[in-house]
């Protein structure tokens, strides 16, 4: 059974990513965002989202652990932030329904969601620049950057919620990360056999 941990980084709806993920079969965990990258034993990393960038505790140190992640929000942020990106506030502030256009059909995260989906996200903070290495996979008409995507190092990011009942393929979304988990475990084990 696929494993995937989902860092707590005190958003408010941190449990729900938990239970969307337990709710597709996946063995998951809640975790505090202070716990050691070793500590863990998974096939990927979902960084949930945030209030604030001063508190994420150690969920850098997860985009080395030579595992998939997928950023959520803040989570998106941290690996825009660490990564060499530039985050910064957004016009648009809180909550809102948004179109997202996908850019990417062969995109292994949003690609299936093509050629648009309707999300949940709050543009308090966004990705204002990319990191190196990252495409550009999501834009809405509210912001630039709302899905990354590094596909080499298995590194994932949405600015909206796939994990509440307003976005309509979050679910999708999910699935898809776990198939991106599973690959990755899958060559993993083939490569130590």
């Amino acid at each position: 059974m696929t494993r995937i941990v989902v860092v707590d980084n005190h958003g408010q709806f941190t449990h729900l990513e938990q239970r969307a993920l337990r709710d597709m079969g996946v063995d998951t965990d809640l975790i505090d965002n202070d716990t050691p990258p070793e500590e863990i034993d998974a096939d990927g990393v979902v960084l949930s989202g945030g209030p604030d960038m001063d508190d994420i505790g150690r969920s850098a140190e997860y985009l080395e652990a030579d595992v998939p992640v997928l950023g959520i929000c803040l989570g998106m942020q941290i690996m825009a932030d660490e990564l060499g990106g530039r985050v910064g506030g957004g016009e648009y502030g809180g909550y809102a329904d948004v179109t997202v256009d996908i850019l990417n059909e062969d995109d292994p995260l949003t690609g299936s969601l093509a050629p648009e989906t309707r999300v949940w996200a709050s543009h308090a903070d966004e990705v204002k620049e990319l990191p190196d290495g990252f495409e550009l996979t999501g834009r809405s008409d509210v912001c630039d950057v709302e899905a990354m995507s590094d596909a080499d190092r298995d590194l994932y990011g949405v600015q909206w919620h796939p994990e509440v009942a307003h976005t309509a393929e979050g679910e999708e979304l999910f699935e898809n990360f776990r198939q991106i988990c599973e690959s990755y475990s899958t060559a993993r084990k083939s490569s130590h056999a």
